[in-house]
């Protein structure tokens, strides 16, 4: 069996076989439809259904909420149609299309940024060349391994692809990259992915908020504001737990010297001995720093709960939805256990 489901800002409908996502099956025929994760976990793919019953697989309640789905919104990535439907993505703002590629890489470099975050540094062997958008992200395997997904902290004219890969307990992928990989080794990395990218042509304040490895695209998203001469101000928070997992403060503190605009700010949740630094939890230092923030952007990127209280708060300080981008990413474990609930 095979539907047919009209997008309602593309000409032509697609076709979607049974067990199909929307998304698949759009992607596959050349719509550029919106979509970060494409697993129910960041609602970028967030539409109205306007027509015909779709089955939805399990998703965050942070892509998609209870009164959203009830408001007959649904994540073109989880809906799978049983009959005939009609759909449109949200919003009005541009959105940008690269070509997906899929690349054979070779490991350049391999260095540590702290006690579990490793940085891997790639040259693009062949399917290239790769285009992004500071903020993407890209899905990389390394021999032998599935897929995982990581954002990009370099800059899209940069020869070298630079990714932030933080040891997870129990996880193996981190591991293997911990312990195994090597420079020169072979790398598949497919992309690139992700909602979560710099909107250039917008003039007010920026809010730059990073935990832990999520450090990475934030670094790609910030470093391009300031090669594209973008002046209004810049806020960069770096939240971590402790001393030790702070990474790249002097780099970021010579750019904040050399650009007036940016201003850095790491934030210790839990300090394991006395600090100057400024202590607490991300998304409290925002409410502490900020009242109205209707006008300004932000960009969130680490783990889940840090991205959703941090986007609860900047609502309640005025942010619109539509200014927060971000593309959370969830462990496999976490994935896992996001698939059990119904």
């Amino acid at each position: 069996m095979i539907y047919t489901v009209n997008i309602r800002q593309h000409d032509s409908p697609v076709t979607v076989e049974i067990g199909q996502t929307i998304l698949e099956a759009a992607l596959s025929q050349g719509v550029p439809y919106p979509h970060g994760c494409r697993s129910g976990n960041c609602g970028a793919c967030k539409s109205r259904l306007y027509a015909g019953d779709v089955e939805m697989s399990p998703y965050s309640e942070y892509a998609l909420s209870d009164d959203e789905k009830a408001d007959g919104l649904v994540l073109a990535c989880r809906s799978v149609p049983w009959e005939d439907a009609e759909i449109g993505w949200l919003g009005k703002e541009d959105f940008i299309s690269h070509p997906l590629r899929k690349m054979v890489c070779k490991v350049a470099a391999i260095d540590d940024l702290t006690h579990d975050i490793h940085r891997i540094q790639l040259e693009i062997v062949a399917g290239g060349p790769f285009a992004f958008t500071a903020g993407q992200y890209a899905s990389v395997t390394f021999d032998g391994q599935p897929a995982r997904d990581y954002s990009m902290a370099s800059l899209p004219k940069d020869p070298a692809l630079e990714f932030h890969i933080r040891r997870v307990p129990g996880g193996a992928v981190s591991n293997f990259v911990g312990d195994k990989l090597q420079p020169g080794d072979d790398v598949r990395v497919e992309g690139p992915f992700g909602s979560s990218w710099l909107r250039d042509a917008h003039r007010g304040p920026i809010l730059a908020l990073a935990g832990g490895s999520g450090l990475a695209p934030v670094k790609s998203t910030v470093e391009q504001a300031l090669a594209n001469d973008m002046l209004q101000d810049i806020h960069l928070y770096f939240g971590v737990r402790d001393e030790r997992d702070l990474y790249l403060e002097d780099h970021f503190e010579r750019l904040a010297e050399n650009h007036r605009n940016l201003r850095f700010t790491p934030v210790l949740s839990e300090p394991s001995t006395g600090t100057a630094r400024r202590k607490g939890f991300l998304h409290e230092a925002i409410r502490a720093d900020f009242g109205d923030l209707d006008g300004a952007k932000a960009y969130l990127a680490g783990p889940p709960p840090m991205v959703e209280a941090a986007t609860e708060t900047l609502k309640k300080l005025g942010l619109r939805a539509e200014d927060i981008h971000a593309d959370a990413f969830y462990t496999e474990a976490e994935k896992i256990q996001l698939e059990k609930q119904e």
